[in-house]
């Protein structure tokens, strides 16, 4: 089992779900509050606003406008020195304007009001009133009530005390002057807390003659709001914790149980050697989470049967691995690898390489005696990779060495072989070779090129060149075909290379052929090293071209340096 992933410390879901719960809940809660306290606060406002205006236009129906007319005239005469003091008092000592303050007094007392006051108005004044803080003459009033202060009625004037506001009473005036009553209310904070004041116009052929003022204390608004702040944020504490309590509750048995225990029996499936987690049949949710147990589950079992299959893979491949270490140490062997190989014979020096890009190759060199003056030389290049190409050349290399050691020309020698191989070759395998015969007392020599590489020749004191001639089919591609032979002849000192397409075909990274180009200079860099320096030289100067692309044909090598005969 891999090792364990590394864990940090996480927070849990219950420990999110509360976070996030609780926080709803606050927002519930404050946004409740709120929300009710806005519309009680506007409630209460607007019930004392109309029960203000009521007042006030009760207070005018104890008139007729022309009695309102007759006292504010003689209010008006008596405050502008028109009138005298026992004028004005024998108005006021009328039985009507007694019964009507009466009643004004009576009024009073029931709405527990602080104020009801009647005054007249100078309409010429009152508009033009913008920004003053009192308009001097423009208010008389008639009489005035005050039951928390009292205020001298002479020093009545606009503005005082905080009771009205020019713009306030510029549009109740306006408002009921064309026929409407005003909509919108005044508070103000008389030092003993908030009033609500009402100002209701009396208007005569269109005129404001005068106004009744009542003022009203709220005196149960800030008490009541905060009882019933209190009350609502109590009973919306109380439902809020009822419903965290309830979706916790639920969450806990239908979410955050089920996944803590998927948390844990996956956790104990990584730590405990891939132990199929059985309780994990035991979550029934009826939704996702249910379907994620499941897959959980069912995952666990993939992973055990595909560890098992793994394991039996893993064992088959260790075992042909090491089988194909055999393989590869059997060819190893079948090939020449000590040099020199026939100590006693001064005529040549020969060296050859065969590096596989698998395990196996289908490449093959070889050199034998065929008697003491004649010398058989080898290089092939089956088609494929690989085990299958591996047996074929076993077989082809068998073939060629036992018919060459019965005697006879290289091209019986491969005509012998090509009929031997295409028998049962149901793989449609085939085998490149070139294949020669030297004369080692007199440096000449047949070879037959059956579709491999061009060989290279280099003359003592000269370059290394290709030989190109034209090449006879591969062996094993058709029954019956002849292989054309060529004659050539080495001079002492002069050296043959033969070879592979791997070398040649090399390639790198950006996918560009090692060539022959590059080939001949590097053995031409390299002449007068021995066959082993030549060689490995070569192959160093390949690797360097391909870089860290990986080798995808075998490349094999030969080389020859003729002595002649002493």
């Amino acid at each position: 089992m891999a090792e364990n992933i590394k864990k940090t410390k996480k927070k849990k879901l219950s420990v999110k779900f509360l976070a996030v719960l609780l926080l709803m809940g606050i927002l519930i809660y404050v946004g409740a509050i709120l929300v009710g306290y806005n519309r009680y606060d506007y409630s209460i406002k607007e019930y004392y606003d109309v029960m203000a205006y009521d007042a006030a236009e009760a207070v005018a129906g104890f008139y007729t406008p022309e009695d309102m007319e007759r006292y504010a005239k003689a209010a008006y005469d008596f405050n502008h020195g028109k009138s005298s003091e026992a004028e004005l008092k024998a108005i006021m000592e009328e039985p009507g304007y007694k019964n009507m303050l009466s009643l004004l007094y009576h009024m009073r007392d029931s709405l527990e009001a602080n104020d009801i006051f009647i005054c007249t108005l100078d309409m010429d004044i009152a508009k033009a009133y913008t920004e003053q803080s009192q308009a001097d003459g423009s208010w008389h009033p008639l009489f005035y009530i005050a039951d928390s202060y009292e205020i001298p009625e002479d020093n009545f004037k606009l503005g005082d005390n905080g009771i009205i506001l020019p713009q306030f009473l510029k549009d109740v005036i306006a408002s009921y002057e064309s026929g409407k009553r005003y909509e919108g209310h005044y508070i103000s904070d008389g030092g003993f807390g908030l009033n609500m004041t009402a100002m209701y116009p009396i208007v005569k052929d269109g005129k404001t003659i005068a106004c009744i003022g009542v003022e009203i204390p709220m005196l149960t608004l800030e008490s009541n709001i905060r009882n019933f702040v209190l009350w609502v944020s109590l009973i919306t504490a109380g439902i809020v914790l009822i419903c965290l309590f309830l979706g916790i509750f639920m969450l806990y048995r239908s979410v955050i149980k089920p996944i803590e225990l998927i948390s844990k029996e996956a956790d104990d499936f990584v730590g405990n050697n891939t132990q199929i987690s059985e309780k994990l049949k035991s979550v029934h949710t009826g939704d996702e989470i249910e379907t994620l147990s499941d897959s959980i589950y069912q995952m666990e079992v993939g992973i055990n049967e595909y560890i098992d299959n793994l394991q039996k893979v893993t064992a088959e491949k260790e075992r042909i691995g090491a089988e194909l270490n055999v393989a590869t140490q059997i060819q190893a062997d079948m090939l020449p690898r000590i040099f020199p190989p026939f100590p006693d014979k001064t005529e040549f020096d020969i060296y050859a390489t065969m590096d596989p890009a698998k395990e196996v190759g289908g490449d093959f060199y070889d050199f034998f005696l065929i008697d003491d003056d004649h010398l058989g030389m080898v290089m092939a290049d089956v088609s494929g990779k690989g085990v299958p190409a591996a047996l074929f050349m076993v077989i082809a290399k068998t073939l060629i060495k036992n018919r060459a050691l019965m005697g006879g020309s290289p091209s019986e020698v491969l005509a012998y072989a090509n009929e031997q191989l295409c028998e049962g070759n149901e793989a449609e395998l085939f085998v490149t070779v070139w294949f020669a015969i030297l004369t080692l007392s007199t440096g000449k020599g047949v070879a037959a090129n059956a579709g491999h590489e061009h060989p290279v020749v280099r003359r003592k004191d000269g370059e290394f060149e290709l030989i190109q001639y034209r090449h006879s089919p591969a062996v094993a591609t058709m029954e019956g075909i002849p292989f054309k032979e060529h004659d050539f002849e080495l001079f002492p000192g002069d050296t043959l290379f033969v070879y592979t397409d791997g070398v040649a075909e090399a390639t790198n990274s950006e996918n560009v052929l090692y060539g022959y180009d590059r080939m001949l200079a590097a053995l031409n860099r390299n002449t007068n090293s021995s066959l082993k320096e030549l060689l490995v030289g070569l192959r160093e100067d390949i690797d360097g071209f391909v870089g860290e692309a990986p080798q995808f044909d075998d490349i094999t090598m030969l080389g020859l340096h003729y002595k002649g005969k002493e």
